[in-house]
């Protein structure tokens, strides 16, 4: 009497598979399709591969971002200054001595005032340097504010020449044709070392 041996017991059972053995236990899940092939008595393995779902979480922040108060607009903000009075406004620095000495030359030539002074350190001044496009603690500069210009450097200082008593006027005309990166070159050599030439004082004289 012949018994017939089923193909998977409780033991091991052996596969050969291209001259090499493989020892599988039937109560482990095995990721294989184990075909017999009557042809030559072995069994074949076929490994069929599983897609591998990859998954990313996308976090969403939603940025909430703080309303833009709209630019100030300076000439507007400064309109008042020139509303009653249309007399263009130097701006000068209020401690520096050789400003002071300036503006008291300027005063002095100005018989018909027609120039207002203001120090770039008041609230005013403050202002005015915003109207003219800089920083409002920018002082490295005197600025002359016209109703609808502003003039900075030496170009300040030849439009103020203008507006004072003879012969500043017709000087101002002819130091006009000297280039201007040199007429700066010259004031920012003084105006940077005015206080260690000049000196500087407590507080504004005017």
């Amino acid at each position: 009497m012949y018994y017939s041996q089923p193909l998977f017991s409780s033991c091991r059972i052996k596969l050969s598979l291209c001259s090499r053995s493989f020892f599988l236990c039937p109560h482990f899940p095995v990721p294989m399709a184990l075909q017999l092939s009557p042809s030559i008595g072995r069994f074949n393995l076929s490994v069929r591969s599983r897609p591998v779902i990859v998954t990313r979480r996308i976090n969403t922040f939603a940025i909430l971002s703080q309303p833009r108060s709209e630019p100030i607009n300076w000439v507007e903000a400064t309109s008042s200054f020139f509303d009653e009075d249309r007399r263009p406004i130097m701006l000068f620095d209020g401690v520096c001595n050789l400003c002071n000495g300036g503006v008291k030359f300027v005063r002095d030539n100005d018989r018909n005032k027609r120039i207002r002074f203001e120090p770039l350190q008041s609230e005013a001044g403050k202002m005015l340097l915003r109207r003219s496009g800089r920083a409002p603690d920018d002082i490295s500069s005197v600025v002359l504010v016209e109703k609808d210009r502003a003039y900075i450097k030496s170009e300040a200082v030849l439009k103020i020449m203008e507006y004072i008593d003879l012969p500043f006027p017709q000087l101002a005309f002819f130091l006009q044709f000297v280039p201007l990166f040199l007429r700066d070159f010259a004031y920012d050599n003084v105006a940077n070392n005015r206080y260690a030439i000049f000196g500087r004082s407590e507080s504004c004289e005017i």
